[in-house]
């Protein structure tokens, strides 16, 4: 925080108010920019926008500013500015993800940046229902100088409005539709659910089966309508039952897997939204005495950890969950820097690149005789 020195008047020198956060070098008597933000009424993140020129604030709220600040004879100092810059950050972690790969890999990343940027961070698990509020409200009340929101937290509008109302910097994480006044790291969803349909396609497969994913997510829709292009792309059969509603959940894949592998002229290959629902799609096949890949091809998105400890392994989409969650820790750290030193960023976006992953899970259909089509 900026400190200065206050000129005295006839009724002596003016003293902020007792609860005013300071810097570790601040000397009774000496207003700071949360004495500002509290006789301006506003929060310190928009006095920090009027003293470096945000055409943005509004006029009134821009007075306000100006007239506590004469009122405090507040000049910014460049030192402390500096020492602000240095302090610990604590970055919060808001998750409710279902698949513990995803996590695991989404944790690795996060530790990993953050033992290197000297930050704290704050893990926080949401439980079903309305729970973020609350839990997000602690996490700003508690002193956290950003929030990292992975799915399918990061699509969830009334959240994102509450962080933009505190004036907190955030990144969002694998959000198809990312909100433009938060940072985000993501990857082209639909490309890549068109590329492997592709490849399924070019493989042979004119009959795929697709597991869609949970419906609170984005990405999901994206991936949905990347495969739909691809089908109808290449010309291939665009059968409406071939296509079943999924959670990301491994149980949801069960179900989903057994309903398609149950139609009366079952599809020769399964492309699933994630890998939990993938590696479920084949537990149903073995379970059904089909082999895979020679009676079925499976595929699925994300390259967690499960991709290569089931067997086949899973040929797959390989999102760099683990390098995206790094990539959050950086952006957001500069965004939170860059605010301590008074020169707030705007938010970026940044497409991440995605891979293709073959193993054992895919091949050519084998040709077999219509009465074979249901075991």
């Amino acid at each position: 925080m900026a400190r200065i020195k206050v000129k005295s008047d006839a009724e002596g020198e003016r003293k902020p108010p007792r609860s005013a956060e300071r810097t570790p070098d601040s000397k009774p008597g000496v207003p700071t920019m949360s004495d500002v933000a509290k006789l301006a009424g506003v929060s310190p993140m928009t006095v920090s926008r009027v003293m470096n020129g945000d055409t943005k604030v509004r006029q009134s709220t821009r007075r306000k500013v100006d007239e506590a600040v004469a009122a405090l004879n507040y000049v910014p100092n460049q030192a402390a500015r500096r020492l602000a810059g240095s302090r610990p950050i604590r970055v919060g972690f808001l998750y409710s993800n279902p698949s513990a790969g995803y996590l695991s890999e989404f944790l690795v990343g996060l530790l990993n940046q953050a033992s290197l940027n000297n930050v704290q961070l704050v893990v926080e698990k949401c439980e079903a229902g309305e729970h973020w509020k609350e839990q997000t409200q602690r996490l700003i009340e508690n002193g956290v100088d950003g929030i990292i929101l992975p799915p399918p937290l990061c699509d969830t509008p009334a959240l994102i409005d509450l962080i933009a109302a505190a004036a907190m910097p955030a990144v969002t994480v694998a959000c198809g539709a990312p909100d433009p006044r938060v940072c985000a790291v993501s990857i082209d969803d639909f490309q890549a659910a068109y590329d492997m349909t592709s490849h399924l396609i070019a493989l042979g497969h004119q009959r795929i089966g697709f597991i869609i994913g949970h419906p609170n997510q984005s990405a999901s829709a994206r991936r949905l309508a990347g495969f739909k292009a691809a089908i109808k792309a290449k010309g291939v059969q665009a059968a409406p039952e071939l296509i079943v509603q999924g959670m990301f959940t491994y149980r949801s894949g069960l179900d989903a897997a057994e309903m398609l592998l149950s139609l009366e002229q079952r599809p020769s290959a399964v492309f699933a939204s994630n890998d939990d629902m993938a590696a479920a799609t084949v537990a149903i096949a073995h379970r059904m005495g089909l082999d895979v890949p020679g009676d079925l091809t499976v595929a699925g998105f994300d390259d967690t950890a499960l991709a290569t400890t089931i067997w086949p392994e899973l040929t797959t989409v390989r999102q760099p969950i683990t390098v995206m969650a790094e990539a959050a820790v950086q952006y957001l750290v500069r965004q939170i820097r860059a605010l301590r030193e008074g020169a707030p960023e705007d938010p970026e976006h940044v497409a991440m690149d995605f891979e293709l992953i073959r193993r054992q899970s895919d091949a050519a259909p084998r040709h077999r005789p219509s009465s074979l089509h249901k075991k």
